[in-house]
């Protein structure tokens, strides 16, 4: 769902599988995270899909804008 939120917003983003890559694994539970989605926005982590969160990461990042 993170990736379709992201998407339908244009807004470019990285995926890294942790099923199948060993490093991004060991960055998530390095992190302290055991589930996914993890989506890192600037200096902010927002764990689970959670669209108001998400959205607040977006805007303290300058990637949309308030009004977006």
């Amino acid at each position: 769902m993170g990736k379709v939120y992201l998407s339908r917003k244009d807004i470019m983003f990285t995926e890294h599988n942790v099923s199948n890559d060993v490093k991004a694994r060991k960055t998530l539970l390095d992190m302290g995270y055991r589930t996914t989605p993890v989506m890192a926005v600037g200096d902010q982590v927002v764990v689970g899909y959670n669209p108001a969160k998400l959205d607040a990461a977006l805007i303290a990042a300058g990637v949309i804008k308030s009004d977006d």
